[in-house]
């Protein structure tokens, strides 16, 4: 049988896709856009099944089982919080995975899932489809799956890598293609589009003394961190490598210029690595589909911490919610509320503390709030029940504001003096006397 007559043989409708779903079922929604026509129809289901787990890797989308009245039928794991399901986390009526993607994601402790559901571009002459923008575990997902739908939308892009999957590892195809905006969609990090503020703009200006020429660099996302992207941040740089979760703003239009080449590499020279590319315009998307410069990998591959360290002088630039005088660094929650995940933050801490040169950068403004409720991001001691993210073992270079710390090799003593010396000024007389009560006689 040929691709062709493979692939119209799977070609069915959203319903008769989702038929396949019993009561009991774990169903996986995979990293990237959630498949709207498939998760429309298995909405429709309400009352017809009960049971069914919903394994959500980054939701994005309301298909309307956010409503309690859908727990009838079905129950929600979340794998990295976004603004979407923040209020049934703090409501205690979803489930959440723990760690970062280069540790977790993976069917291997718990089986495969019975159903995957993911979007695909249309088969090439070959037969094979593209994830689009995104790989992260996609691949590895589909194959371990029980059974496998792919949501066709012409409007995904290819490139090089490993993103790609052939007709005949699928079990069911739906074809749609969104028009507009999408229903229910969100921004990844719920963000409307602003202005950089005098904070990130400083921040941005002191990360780019610590880049050097010929730095392979990683910027993770973060309203601080992604900054650094289009504030002129690595502009004035030569031969500067991409080994990244995501890609965000700015990055490309730094390799069509040149300014990120690769040349200096040791792991995958003269290419930008990513498993995801979004955020951009439509030029840059035109610029990385199918072009030899730009590749995508899964998720497995990008954010093995023994693949990040390969790169000599690797830079990761992260952000955070606060730090405390340790050296821990939180950026998943404050307290028990969460509202971020660990995504790739953990890895790269790991791989560039082990790369020949490497450095960790977390930034983020000196403080949070305003007015009488206004308090400082550097503290004493994190909030308790908060998730720490980097390890103080780990933690290199914090940077906000008001200047820069190199925490990485230092004391108790000495990283509290250090922190506090890039403290919002209001906040430094206090947190001294906080430090000599934790530190001293």
């Amino acid at each position: 049988m040929s691709w062709q007559e493979d692939y119209k043989k799977k070609l069915v409708t959203p319903e008769e896709a989702v038929s396949v779903i019993k009561s009991g079922d774990r169903v996986c929604f995979v990293q990237g856009n959630e498949p709207q026509a498939l998760g429309l129809a298995l909405a429709a289901r309400l009352g017809d099944v009960e049971n069914v787990l919903l394994s959500l890797r980054t939701p994005g989308r309301d298909f309307g089982w956010y409503d309690p009245v859908f727990e009838m039928s079905f129950k929600i794991e979340v794998g990295f919080p976004l603004p979407i399901v923040r209020q049934i986390i703090a409501e205690r009526r979803c489930d959440l995975a723990i760690g970062g993607l280069g540790f977790i994601f993976t069917e291997e402790d718990r089986g495969p899932a019975d159903v995957v559901m993911v979007e695909l571009s249309p088969p090439d002459e070959h037969g094979y489809c593209s994830f689009g923008a995104s790989v992260w575990t996609k691949k590895t997902e589909v194959r371990r799956a029980k059974i496998a739908l792919a949501e066709v939308n012409k409007n995904l892009i290819r490139t090089y890598g490993d993103n790609f999957i052939h007709v005949d590892e699928i079990d069911y195809f739906v074809e749609h293609t969104p028009s507009g905006k999408q229903p229910g969609g969100t921004d990844l990090l719920g963000r409307k589009s602003v202005e950089a503020g005098e904070a990130e703009k400083t921040i941005a200006g002191y990360v780019s003394t610590l880049v050097r020429d010929g730095d392979t660099l990683q910027v993770g996302v973060g309203s601080t961190s992604e900054w650094c992207c289009t504030l002129g941040t690595f502009e004035n740089k030569v031969d500067l490598g991409w080994h990244s979760e995501t890609t965000p703003r700015g990055i490309i239009p730094l390799i069509r210029a040149g300014v990120i080449n690769g040349k200096r590499k040791n792991f995958n020279p003269n290419k930008a690595i990513a498993t995801a590319c979004g955020g951009g315009t439509k030029e840059d998307m035109d610029f990385v589909t199918m072009n030899p410069c730009f590749e995508l990998h899964s998720a497995e591959y990008c954010l093995d911490v023994r693949n990040i360290a390969l790169n000599d002088n690797m830079v990761a630039v992260n952000s955070a919610v606060s730090v405390d005088f340790a050296g821990q660094i939180a950026a998943e929650s404050i307290g028990p509320r969460v509202i971020s995940g660990a995504g790739g933050q953990t890895s790269f801490a790991i791989g560039s503390f082990l790369s020949k040169g490497g450095r960790s950068i977390t930034v983020m403004p000196s403080t949070v709030g305003s007015g009488e409720k206004r308090f400082s991001r550097i503290t004493p001691l994190l909030v308790e029940g908060t998730i720490v993210t980097v390890p103080r073992t780990i933690s290199d270079y914090v940077i906000t504001e008001y200047g820069i710390a190199h925490i990485k090799g230092k004391t108790q003593r000495e990283r509290a003096l250090e922190l506090i010396g890039i403290t919002h000024p209001d906040f430094r007389a206090g947190l001294k006397k906080e430090a000599e009560k934790l530190y001293w006689p």
